[in-house]
């Protein structure tokens, strides 16, 4: 592809995490037929407070791997980026059916968190292929960790969603171990500890707006 193909790429994924309307290639995960109406209104508020936190987990994973992918050097990782960015895709796409289905919304801070996840995505693939992937490792580490602890916050009832969210985690845990043997390095804990921070205040914001 030329430069301005793969520019043209770049700002459609972009757009589509931002605004909505992204694509997957793997159905939408589905233990049991499970609607709107088998919860009440007070599961379905804190079920789509959940749901948004993840949507918004994938606007930035779409930002990390696009700004990481820009810049590694190593062939083979980029293809490795763009592998797991599909899939990150799929769960962009299942989280913001999952939300409508609730009658919710995806975050009003989504330019936001975009944009802040781009950059700090670019800095960790400047830093080197061997920090990227360590970032990625990390980040991956961290998301399933939050994804464990949603599955034990939704309601019981939510299958539908508790569905979308186990896939997730298990796509997250193979993302982090491809990171590490393709020669991820392990970050300093005071980065991991920033990175934590980072997410926590994420994680609250997203939930209510």
């Amino acid at each position: 592809m030329t430069p301005i193909d793969r520019l043209i790429i770049e700002f459609d994924t972009a757009l589509r995490s931002v605004v909505g309307g992204a694509n997957a290639d793997r159905p939408t995960p589905n233990f049991q037929s499970n609607t709107k109406h088998s919860l009440d209104a007070a599961e379905r508020k804190h079920a789509a407070g959940l749901m948004r936190v993840n949507h918004v987990g994938e606007v930035c994973a779409q930002a990390l791997y696009q700004s990481q992918k820009l810049v590694a050097r190593d062939p083979q990782i980029r293809e490795m980026l763009e592998h797991s960015a599909q899939e990150e895709m799929d769960h962009l796409a299942w989280c913001e059916t999952r939300l409508k289905e609730l009658d919710s919304h995806t975050s009003y801070l989504n330019p936001f968190w975009y944009a802040g996840s781009f950059a700090i995505g670019l800095l960790a693939g400047l830093a080197g292929d061997k920090w990227s992937l360590g970032f990625v490792a990390e980040t991956e580490k961290q998301v399933e960790a939050h994804l464990e602890n949603h599955l034990e916050k939704l309601p019981i009832d939510d299958q539908r969603s508790r569905a979308i969210v186990d896939q997730m985690r298990i796509d997250e845990i193979e993302h982090g171990q491809a990171a590490l043997h393709a020669g991820g390095a392990t970050l300093p804990e005071p980065i991991q500890k920033i990175m934590q921070t980072i997410s926590k205040v994420m994680t609250t914001t997203a939930y209510k707006i």
